[in-house]
C-alpha cells in the first residue's frame, strides 16, 4: 500500500512539475529557468519544445554521472526514459493551456501559481525516491556535492540556467530570447518554494517514502 502511495505522490509531483512550468511560460512574463534553455533553443532553431527539453535533460543525466562519480547507480539511467514521457506531458500542457489576458494582476497571480506548483512538484517528485525528473535529479546531485540544501542548490541551478540561456539567444538571435520578470521571479520563488514545502511537509513525505 506504501509503494502504491508513493506512486501516486510521485506522479502527482510529476505533473504539477509540468504544469507550473507550462504555466510559467504562458503568462508571457518570462519562462521557468528549467525550461529557459530548451524554450531558447525551441524558437531560435524551430524545434519541438518538448524534443528541446529531453535533449537538455539528458544532458543533465550526464552532469549527474559527472558530480555522483562512482556513486552514480545504473538505475539512475532511468531518468532518460522518464525524460522521454516528461517531456510529452510538457508538450500536451503546451498545446492544451491558453491564458488569454492582457491583465498584468491576472499574469502575476497566475505566475505566482506556477512558481509554487513547480516548487512543490520538484519537492514531492524528489522525496518519493523514484526516478527524479532528470533536472532535480541533477539539482539533488549538486546538494550532495556541495552539502547545501536543496532549495539553494534549486536557485544556483535556475541561475545557471539563466545565464546559459542568455548566452545562447545572443549568440545565436542577437537577443534575449524567453527571459523576463517571471524567470527572475522563478529562480528565487521556486527554491524558497521547495524549502518552505519541506519546511512543513518533508517529515510526513519521508515517513511515506520509507
Amino acid at each position: 500500500m506504501k509503494e502504491f502511495l508513493r506512486g501516486v505522490m510521485y506522479c502527482i509531483g510529476l505533473l504539477l512539475l509540468a504544469l507550473g512550468i507550462i504555466l510559467n511560460t504562458k503568462t508571457g512574463l518570462g519562462v521557468s529557468p528549467i525550461i529557459s534553455i530548451p524554450y531558447c533553443i525551441s524558437n531560435i532553431f524551430k524545434v519541438n519544445l518538448g524534443n528541446a527539453t529531453l535533449v537538455i535533460y539528458i544532458l543533465c543525466v550526464v552532469g549527474q554521472m559527472i558530480l555522483r562519480g562512482k556513486k552514480f547507480r545504473s538505475f539512475d539511467l532511468l531518468q532518460i526514459p522518464m525524460s522521454i514521457i516528461f517531456s510529452q506531458i510538457i508538450n500536451i500542457f503546451n498545446k492544451m493551456i491558453t491564458l488569454n489576458t492582457d491583465s498584468l494582476a491576472l499574469k502575476l497571480l497566475w505566475l505566482a501559481a506556477a512558481i509554487l506548483l513547480t516548487g512543490i512538484g520538484v519537492a514531492i517528485s524528489v522525496e518519493m525516491r523514484f526516478v527524479p525528473n532528470a533536472a532535480d535529479g541533477f539539482t539533488q546531485a549538486l546538494s550532495k556535492r556541495i552539502r547545501k540544501g536543496l532549495g539553494l542548490s534549486k536557485n544556483i541551478f535556475d541561475i545557471s540556467c539563466v545565464l546559459i540561456t542568455v548566452f545562447i539567444g545572443v549568440l545565436f538571435a542577437g537577443k534575449i530570447v524567453g527571459i523576463g520578470l517571471g524567470t527572475l521571479a522563478a529562480v528565487i520563488g521556486v527554491g524558497r518554494s521547495i524549502a518552505l514545502f519541506n519546511l512543513f511537509f518533508k517529515k510526513k513525505m519521508v515517513a511515506l517514502a520509507s
